[in-house]
């Protein structure tokens, strides 16, 4: 390749001094140099950069692109050197988050704002997981650390975890819904009778797991909360929903709470990463959700 970036840099220093003179200066070299390497690059690449037909040469229109795409050349070898720097002093280039399809992703917002502000040569990757998914997806290597993993962990090594709250779960139908005018608490064998919606479990590898659902009952199985919300808020079946996703249908009448005789009503959530994942983003995020846990913070009271 006869195209360096000495060159191009040389190429934006005229285009924003104006002159070789200017450029030099600019640069802590000769104008000579500078005429010399321009007049190189455009032999090596047969090329005319700079019309010197007049008092002062100006940008040709082959210059011109050279100029806007070896700028674009320039930011990329700049970053390329922060982000070497910044892998060499233990900071990773890239880590990935599975994150639970239980926990309301805009509770990550201010924290993502907050690694960004101090640590954005780092990128994150989140990943959608439901159930035994979250916990597989640490295990295998599908993810770095883990957040709002709601089934037991499982006994493997090679991995940890915390507590990152408490999640509470309401029943929920619509007022039409034949369960909804029924005397509390439900019994099961009645709600048996009734299409459950359930989110489908992303585990790849080992049995699929599932929440309140019992024996012999129809499903409607989505991919999602938000569609289970909207299932539900249709008349297409009944479950177990995030109290806080619930909530605001609660208030406004367009979903009715059910207690259910013997009902599991919460689940400890948690935060887990995978020990090898020992880089210096990994270990703000493990710090991080930890002080999250400990205020309160990813599973608020006011649920």
């Amino acid at each position: 390749m006869r195209l360096n970036l000495e060159a191009l840099l040389i190429l934006d220093a005229l285009d924003r001094h104006g002159s070789f003179a200017a450029a030099a200066a600019a640069l802590f070299k000769t104008p000579s140099a500078l005429s010399y390497m321009v007049q190189k690059l455009e032999n090596d690449l047969d090329i005319t950069l700079l019309d010197r037909s007049g008092h002062r040469a100006k940008f040709t229109d082959t210059g011109k692109l050279m100029l806007e795409k070896g700028r674009v050349l320039l930011r990329a070898a700049q970053d390329l050197e922060q982000q070497a720097r910044y892998v060499e002093n233990g900071w990773e280039s890239e880590i990935t988050l599975g994150i639970d399809a239980s926990f309301p992703f805009a509770r990550l917002l201010p924290l993502i704002d907050e690694f960004y502000r101090q640590h954005h040569h780092t990128r994150l990757r989140f990943s959608h997981e439901v159930l035994a998914g979250s916990w597989e997806s640490l295990v295998y290597g599908c993810a770095d650390i883990i957040i709002g993993a709601i089934c037991e962990p499982p006994s493997r090594v090679g991995y940890a975890f915390s507590r990152l709250g408490q999640l509470d779960y309401v029943f929920a139908v619509t007022p039409q819904h034949p369960l909804a005018t029924l005397p509390e608490p439900l019994p099961k064998d009645e709600i048996r009778q009734h299409r459950a919606v359930v989110v489908r479990d992303t585990s790849r590898v080992n049995a699929p797991q599932s929440l309140n659902l019992l024996e012999e009952q129809d499903t409607l199985t989505v991919f999602g909360f938000d569609a289970k919300l909207q299932a539900q808020l249709a008349g297409l079946g009944c479950g177990y929903l995030p109290r806080s996703l619930a909530e605001p249908y609660l208030n406004s009448g367009e979903l009715v709470a059910k207690r259910v005789e013997s009902e599991r009503c919460s689940d400890v959530a948690y935060f887990g990463w995978r020990e090898s994942a020992s880089g210096l983003a990994a270990k703000w995020w493990r710090e991080r959700l930890q002080r999250y846990a400990d205020d309160g913070e990813a599973y608020p009271a006011a649920q």
